[in-house]
């Protein structure tokens, strides 16, 4: 069973996305569940995980209630403010609501200004909480914020943790080396896994998707192909490509791997990490 790990709806009159804008021409309309479905079914993908796009609990309940009503969305990822004084308890209230839709948290790392903030004690109990209510936690980051996420996952090492889109290495400039090396790092001394996602959006105009390769290659050879999962990117992959192309480009890298690897990297991780239902 092949599932996306990583996609996103919107609708722009929410008004919550503070990111998407006009100039942001392939993004800049509504992406809901109808829109998906025929990419699926071409793709032979049966489930998805959606993942919050908004750094508000009302995105997040929106999400829900599509996971609610569509049979592909097997869980949602959602958003919670993990600084507010009574996060442990907004934490839980949304995992009570989300009534076994609500697989994960998502902060919006990129976009907070301190590259320090996950390691912040003040969030200490927002990261425990995530434990009790055993949800997991979507690491939305940069490279630069990969050693402030260590010293996170020193700190809780039953968190469970998904570093996404491989933390956006600048494959447009060929940032390889150092990216590498705190990536493997990471995977050596924590028990992360981490997205196959969102690296066609990191190509430049000239690069095609071989590209990507070494990257993928990489991460795979870092976690091990039981720690890594893929992810459309879903409709983020449309400035730099599409559904069919990722998906082509990802069974390519796999291809050298078992069976069973291959199978567990399109599916059956993501299944295990996120305790997704398998009918």
């Amino acid at each position: 069973m092949i599932v996306d790990a990583h996609q996103h709806f919107w609708s722009l009159g929410r008004g919550d996305y503070d990111w998407l804008t006009p100039q942001l021409e392939p993004l800049y309309r509504d992406f809901l569940p109808a829109d998906l479905r025929p990419l699926l079914s071409e793709a032979g993908v049966r489930k998805s995980v959606l993942v919050q796009a908004a750094a508000t609990e009302a995105e997040t309940r929106y999400l829900l209630g599509i996971a609610r009503t569509t049979d592909f969305v097997a869980g949602v990822v959602g958003w919670v403010d993990m600084a507010a004084k009574d996060a442990p308890a907004r934490i839980a209230g949304l995992k009570a609501e989300g009534m076994g839709c609500l697989k994960g948290i998502r902060p919006m790392i990129q976009d907070i200004a301190d590259d320090r903030w996950v390691a912040s004690a003040a969030l200490d109990a927002a990261f425990q909480a995530l434990i009790d209510c055993e949800l997991t936690f979507d690491a939305l980051v940069f490279p630069r914020h990969l050693e402030h996420l260590r010293r996170r996952l020193d700190r809780h090492p039953d968190l469970r943790v998904v570093i996404d889109h491989c933390a956006k290495p600048d494959i447009a400039a060929g940032a390889f080396a150092e990216w590498s090396t705190a990536m493997h790092s990471l995977a050596r001394n924590s028990q992360a896994l981490c997205k196959l996602s969102g690296q066609l959006s990191q190509l430049s105009p000239t690069q095609t998707s071989e590209h990507v390769r070494p990257y993928a290659q990489q991460v795979l050879h870092s976690f091990g192909p039981k720690r890594v999962m893929w992810g459309s990117d879903w409709p983020g992959l449309n400035c730099n490509g599409d559904y069919a192309t990722w998906l082509a480009v990802a069974r390519s890298i796999l291809a050298g791997l078992p069976a069973q690897d291959a199978s567990d990297v399109l599916g059956g991780n993501a299944v295990r990490f996120y305790s997704l239902a398998e009918d």
